[in-house]
């Protein structure tokens, strides 16, 4: 069974930092996209950031130049650094895994989810 942990939110102020983290465990395939997405209240899930089993990356343009997604392969991990937070950030953090080794960003790509971790940005 797939299971997905994520971790890392919490409550900072504009212009601040934060690590997210999601532990992957039970997933045997080593070609896949990871992912992380978010939802802010009375929004639709938006990609925030994925990243290919070999490395690829891609980002929304709204966190270009501010978050950083990375993998720890063998230990399938996947982290987001966020830097220079907005307001605007503040959304529920969700990691995400797809069987399909391309660069995806919907989430209806995606098979195996997070719980979720909540980032909340104040000015």
């Amino acid at each position: 069974q797939v299971q997905m942990v994520e971790s890392g939110g919490g409550s900072v102020q504009a212009g601040g930092s934060l690590r997210l983290s999601c532990v992957v465990s039970g997933y045997t395939y080593n070609n896949y996209c990871m992912a992380w997405f978010r939802q802010a209240p009375g929004k639709e899930r938006e990609a925030v950031a994925s990243i290919v089993s070999d490395g690829r990356t891609q980002y929304a343009d709204s966190v270009k130049a501010r978050f950083t997604i990375s993998q720890d392969n063998a230990k399938k991990i996947l982290y987001l650094q966020m830097n220079s937070l907005k307001p605007e950030d503040t959304a529920m953090y969700y990691c995400a895994i797809s069987d399909f080794p391309a660069l995806l960003m919907q989430a209806r790509y995606f098979e195996y989810w997070g719980q979720g971790t909540q980032v909340t940005v104040s000015l």
